[in-house]
């Protein structure tokens, strides 16, 4: 499946119901995709309940607490366990607009074993090119 279509959104959100639940860990997050395959921009968004997605679709969500911009190379990369999510925000290829202190509470999530172990079968099923 190509990576940030909408099968591989369902699939996430599928992965991450055996996420432990952790209250708070709450936010709507629009997602921003920068130079694409094609030039393109890729944008969805991704409703995370308590350390789960609940919902990601492709498009825009006027009720997203902030956005999250990258670009396409670097969201694979972070996805691959190439580039630290932390490093990318700090170095400026990852931009948070919005609430980024409400963002900034999912930010835990990714350095846990099940968020590793999701990351590793997503990447495994999914066509980057």
């Amino acid at each position: 499946m190509k990576y940030a279509s909408q099968e591989w959104l369902t699939r996430q959100t599928a992965l991450q119901q055996s996420f432990a639940v952790r209250p708070g860990a709450t936010a709507r997050v629009q997602y921003r995709l920068t130079n694409a395959p094609g030039g393109a921009e890729i944008r969805y968004y991704a409703d995370v309940r308590d350390g789960r997605a609940v919902e990601q679709q492709l498009g825009d969500d006027p009720a997203a607490d902030g956005t999250m911009t990258a670009s396409f190379g670097d969201s694979v990369a972070m996805l691959r366990g190439e580039l630290a999510p932390t490093t990318a925000f700090m170095e400026g290829r990852i931009k948070l607009a919005g609430d980024v202190a409400k963002l900034g509470k999912l930010m835990p999530l990714t350095q846990t074993a099940e968020y590793k172990r999701h990351l590793t079968q997503l990447c495994e099923e999914t066509d980057f090119s």
